[in-house]
């Protein structure tokens, strides 16, 4: 650790010291970014639904009923999964059959198709969830002044960031 202004220079905040020597040290900085990032968003994500009126709901329930209520329109399983970056189908499966007991959600076939729609409850709990969202999360984050240009950046980034994640996946399950 260097020395400068007699303090000492701690470096990136990564989890992992032994990525971090790697070829792209930053990646690990990033990585842990992420991690905090991710976190702390399902927790958010839980607890805005259970001031919603909603507890008990993981974060992943709260996912699907969103994407489910997005432009009021049917949803297949396959989609949801799709959209959501959900590998494992039996996870949303599962957040559906949640959600179908709480009545915020129902399925219905076309053919031989399952297609999800959120119910009027459904629909009625995500508009509480916004004004939950606008109230304690939206104004705080407009304090911080940020440029909405760099932030719709990072979140270009971000995406595309996943399919590097994404493509690195499967050729690791190939090894």
């Amino acid at each position: 650790m260097a020395e400068g202004r007699g303090r000492q220079e701690i470096g990136p905040i990564v989890s992992s010291a032994h990525l971090a020597d790697g070829a792209l040290p930053v990646l690990s900085e990033l990585e842990f970014g992420l991690i905090l990032a991710s976190n702390a968003f399902d927790r958010w994500m839980v607890r805005c639904m259970t001031a919603a009126g909603e507890p008990g709901c993981a974060a992943i329930d709260v996912l699907v009923l969103h994407s489910v209520a997005h432009r009021q329109r049917p949803k297949r399983l396959g989609d949801l999964c799709s959209v959501l970056g959900v590998e494992d189908a039996h996870l949303v499966i599962y957040a559906i059959k949640k959600l179908e007991k709480r009545g915020l959600v129902k399925s219905t076939r076309a053919g031989k198709e399952k297609l999800i729609t959120a119910t009027d409850k459904g629909l009625e709990t995500c508009l509480k969830y916004r004004a939950v969202r606008e109230a304690l999360l939206v104004d705080s984050v407009r304090g911080l002044g940020l440029d909405p240009a760099a932030t719709s950046a990072v979140a270009a980034t971000l995406r595309a960031l996943s399919g590097h994640y994404d493509q690195a996946a499967r050729a690791a399950a190939s090894l």
